[in-house]
C-alpha cells in the first residue's frame, strides 16, 4: 500500500469509527483540529461520519459537527451551520494514530480519534441524524451543496 493509500485509508477509518475498541463504530469517531502557521490551534470540531475525496486528488469534503443544542424535544442541529467544508492539502501522512495534512492555506490539519466533548457531540449528531429521512441523509452524505434548503435549517 502506498503512503497516499495509507493516509486515505486511515482518514476513512477514523471518520467511520473503525478504530473503536468495542467493535461498535458508534463508540468512536474523528475530530478535526486546525493549527495556524505558528502552531496555535484555531479550530476544533467532531466530524460527521461521511467525507468525499474529489477528482482533483487534492481536496476532501467533510462536515464538522457543531451548531447543535437541546430544544426540549431533543438535541437538534442547524444544518445551515453544520455545513460542508473542504480541506485542500499540499501533503498528508499518517502520524501515530492520526492523519496530518499540510493545507494550501499554510495551516495544518490533524484528523484524530475523537474523545471527550467531541465524541459526545458526535454521539448527539448520530442520534439527530436518526430523525432524518433517507433523502435527507443522502443529501448530507453527498457533500455537494454549500447550503441546506430543508428541515433543520
Amino acid at each position: 500500500m502506498t503512503a497516499a493509500q495509507q493516509w486515505r485509508q486511515r482518514f476513512s477509518d477514523l471518520i467511520a469509527g473503525e478504530h473503536s475498541t468495542t467493535g461498535d463504530p458508534v463508540d468512536a469517531g474523528a475530530r478535526l483540529i486546525v493549527f495556524d502557521p505558528e502552531g496555535e490551534e484555531v479550530f476544533r470540531a467532531a466530524l460527521a461520519r461521511h467525507h468525499r475525496f474529489t477528482d482533483d486528488d487534492q481536496t476532501v469534503w467533510i462536515r464538522p459537527v457543531f451548531g447543535g443544542g437541546d430544544t426540549g424535544s431533543g438535541y437538534l442541529f442547524n444544518l445551515g451551520v453544520a455545513r460542508r467544508r473542504s480541506l485542500q492539502w499540499k501533503s498528508a501522512q499518517v502520524v501515530e494514530c492520526a492523519v496530518e495534512m499540510d493545507l494550501v492555506t499554510g495551516q495544518r490539519a490533524r484528523i484524530e480519534p475523537a474523545d471527550g466533548a467531541e465524541l459526545e457531540e458526535l454521539t448527539r449528531w448520530d442520534e439527530f441524524t436518526n430523525r432524518l429521512t433517507a433523502d435527507e441523509v443522502s443529501a448530507l452524505r453527498s457533500l455537494d451543496a454549500d447550503s441546506w434548503q430543508g428541515r433543520y435549517a
